[in-house]
């Protein structure tokens, strides 16, 4: 069920309805029931792979805080965590680590039989494996108790609103909030309608347009020129933005209705000044995750500067390869740690070359601004390619063709305007909330507003049914 479809437009109205109707003790079976049934819209045998994770991290958790030996509590925590990856590793990354090594091995004239596994990947796996096990290492470092109601943990792992896609929600915020007490609030309810509403604009208006843009010269490299890859790879850069940054706003607006409050997950990525403060903005529920459970465990940066870089690298390199299977998404979490150790070596250098020239501060961050962008645009090729060598050829043909441009007019006409208006209130977000401006207006101009935001969607927008990219995570 796709937050862009008419499925979920009658679920999800449906769903709250009942929500507010039913005595509050009835919400949480409601809302587990409603979320198991989201999740199987897509694969109903795959519940079976989140019924397991969760009953064996609420075991894990329980026996990790009665546990006082800290050998069996290490046990426990590796019991958890192990069933959790192990889950992960099965249906992600077995075809691909046996296709790597067969290759490896190939080379040395050397054959290994290596079955390969013919399933379907489990829909947001990736997310609900990652919000398990950051669960049962909070319980592990006593920084929350364990879950005593198994239907309240039930319904952590699987509320459906960020289930396939996150946010990845930490166990502290999301889990007191599972007794879904709150009573019905109408600026709540309506300031989460206002977020969903902004972020299927992005989704079908901007990022399903830029789409078909992108597609048509992604999935056919050979046959384009350098500024044709330029002005793919820039509105992918909207596209991925949208796309994930839309889910993400439907998602915490949807929770918001119910009375629940999700984290931020985007925060203008593209007015990063730097390649940390870009990951200081961009998916920021994996980004602080990765910090928390792997780069600080791994040394961060309290052992030396050596040791921070390769934690750093380290940390990327899994964080690709979290995305996916693939030599690209291995590639692009590399460059990404090459990119952010060099940031952090030669940014002292850079304010104090800035400081002797006494150059105008808003130019530098201009400046930086613009070179950052280019440099995470340089990455997303990686990302978007369908091989290495499809990313490779683009980069090293990126001069060739000049001036001759692929231009579709039905898409560039339709998306600029668009990306135009995102830019434009990321400049008021950064100013102050946009909703507290809409509140300030006349209601007559502020109901102009919504009826424009609907006929673009109507009218401007792609369909109601292209999935997610991060679905596929």
């Amino acid at each position: 069920m796709l937050f862009n479809s008419m499925h979920f437009a009658v679920f999800f109205v449906a769903v709250t309805a009942a929500f507010f109707a039913i005595p509050v003790k009835l919400r949480p079976l409601l809302l587990l029931g409603a979320s198991y049934y989201f999740y199987m819209s897509w694969e109903p045998g795959y519940a079976v792979l989140i019924i397991f994770t969760t009953l064996v991290c609420y075991a894990c958790a329980r026996g990790l805080e009665r546990a006082t030996a800290q050998t069996v509590r290490k046990v426990l925590l590796a019991v958890g965590v192990s069933c959790g990856l192990g889950v992960l590793f099965v249906f992600k990354y077995f075809n691909f680590v046996g296709q790597a090594l067969r290759d490896a091995l190939g080379l040395v004239h050397v054959q290994v039989d290596w079955p390969l596994l013919e399933v379907l990947l489990p829909v947001g796996i990736s997310f609900y494996t990652f919000q398990g096990i950051g669960y049962m290492v909070d319980v592990y470092r006593r920084n929350i108790p364990a879950e005593r109601s198994l239907q309240r943990f039930a319904l952590f792992k699987v509320f459906y609103p960020q289930l396939v896609a996150g946010p990845i929600e930490r166990a502290g915020n999301l889990l007191p909030q599972m007794a879904l007490d709150k009573p019905w609030d109408t600026g709540q309810v309506w300031s989460g309608l206002q977020l969903m509403l902004w972020g299927l604009f992005k989704k079908v208006v901007i990022a399903d347009r830029a789409a078909i843009y992108v597609d048509a010269i992604y999935n056919d490299v050979a046959g384009h020129s350098g500024p044709t890859y330029l002005l793919a790879t820039y509105l992918f850069a909207f596209q991925i933005y949208c796309d994930f940054s839309g889910y993400s706003d439907i998602a915490i607006g949807s929770a918001r209705v119910l009375g629940v409050d999700l984290m931020q997950n985007f925060r203008r990525p593209y007015f990063a000044t730097t390649i940390p403060d870009f990951w200081r903005r961009w998916h920021i529920s994996l980004s602080t995750w990765l910090r928390d459970y792997l780069y600080i465990p791994l040394g961060g940066n309290r052992q030396g500067v050596s040791r921070m870089y390769l934690s750093l690298m380290i940390t990327m390199f899994l964080g690709g390869i979290w995305h996916g299977a693939n030599w690209t998404f291995l590639i692009w979490g590399l460059l990404q740690g090459v990119m952010l150790c060099a940031s952090k070596a030669t940014l002292p250098a850079r304010d104090a070359l800035v400081a002797r020239l006494g150059l105008p501060w808003q130019v530098v961050q201009a400046w930086r601004m613009v070179v950052t962008f280019h440099l995470v645009c340089l990455s997303w090729v990686f990302f978007r390619a369908n091989t290495a060598g499809d990313a490779f050829y683009i980069l090293t043909h990126l001069f060739d063709g000049w001036p001759r441009l692929f231009f579709d007019g039905m898409v560039i006409w339709h998306v600029l305007p668009a990306i135009l208006l995102l830019l434009i209130v990321q400049v008021l977000q950064s100013r102050g909330s946009v909703a507290n401006r809409l509140r300030a207006l006349p209601a007559p101009a502020r109901l102009g507003v919504y009826v424009t935001a609907v006929f673009s969607i109507v009218l401007f927008g792609v369909d109601f049914g292209s999935q997610f990219i991060y679905f596929q995570f």
